[in-house]
């Protein structure tokens, strides 16, 4: 399968101020992540996919279509669960959800059975009937997700859905959007500025700034990007570190400070020789750890 939404040199400004200065990206099936900091464009690139505004140059496909063209078409295929909490306070969520899948296009009778399995699906079948202005923002946040998903969708983006909530609602709602993903196979786009939400559920990652791409694709691939080591700590002094060092047979740059030393790469291979080496020099290993490469670490290489 393709990409679900092709950007090629995508610009969009609101009068003098340049938001997007040559946006390339592909988002792929799956759980993708839409990481900058707060105003690096993020909403204003949901907007485009959305067909809410046209860009002023390049070339943007979702699904295979202009959304700002075949916005009508497009946005029977898409979800959104915009960053506000600013919902009708006097109507109970079901009839929110069930009007939101009516406008999308499904019969009412449909619509309100699909607004109640999605309140059920993500965790609010006993809340269902509450009217709104009653609901903490956790559960407001489970209403925008449900309103999202209630017309089975290809792709729902999801504009900051952690905002707001404790650190055990937060996790709460990121397995059930994983959860939303793999269960019933719809993609996801979340747009986020938390690196570590980001990195737990998603599988790809486009990451923005300063009006373009930094950095996007896999998140196996961008950690690839990113330079690796080991480090050990040996129970031996500099000098006899120095003559363990020599006999290394790898053209591996390796250091040492003191009693710690590190090596670019972390293959097998090269554990294994140094472990071997350690044993031939009489050198005892206190410590050996590889490098963790996070998509912190891509994040703050690719703004530099």
């Amino acid at each position: 399968m393709g990409p679900l939404i092709s950007a090629q040199n995508v610009v969009k400004s609101y009068g003098k101020h340049a938001v997007l200065q040559g946006i390339n990206f592909e988002i792929q099936p799956g759980v993708t992540g839409l990481l900058g900091s707060n105003g690096a464009g993020k909403t204003t690139i949901l907007g485009l996919i959305l067909g809410l505004h046209p860009a002023d140059s390049g070339t943007l496909s979702v699904m295979g279509s202009d959304p700002w063209k075949a916005g009508a078409d497009v946005r029977t295929h898409l979800g959104y669960a915009p960053e506000h909490h600013t919902l009708p306070p006097d109507l109970k969520a079901s009839e929110f959800v069930e009007h939101v899948a009516e406008l999308h296009g499904l019969p009412t009778a449909e619509a309100r059975t699909r607004a109640s399995d999605a309140l059920w699906l993500v965790g609010l079948g006993e809340e269902r009937f509450r009217p709104l202005g009653t609901m903490s923002t956790g559960q407001r946040q489970r209403v925008k997700l449900a309103q999202a998903i209630a017309h089975d969708p290809k792709l729902i983006m999801l504009d900051e859905p952690t905002d707001g909530l404790d650190p055990a609602q937060r996790d709460n709602m990121l397995d059930v959007i994983k959860n939303v993903s793999t269960e019933f196979g719809i993609n996801v786009l979340i747009s986020s500025h938390l690196i570590d939400e980001v990195e737990r559920i998603c599988d790809g990652v486009v990451i923005i700034g300063d009006g373009v791409t930094k950095a996007s694709g896999s998140l196996d691939e961008l950690r690839g990007t990113a330079e690796s080591f080991f480090r050990a700590e040996v129970d031996a002094d500099a000098a006899h570190v120095a003559k363990l060092l020599a006999t290394l047979e790898t053209t591996t740059p390796a250091t040492a400070d003191g009693r710690i030393i590190t090596m670019q790469g972390e293959s097998d291979e090269m554990l294994t020789q140094f472990r071997d080496a350690c044993v031939q020099h009489d050198v005892g290993i206190v410590r050996l750890e590889k490098n963790r490469v996070s998509l912190e670490d891509v994040f703050i290489e690719s703004m530099s």
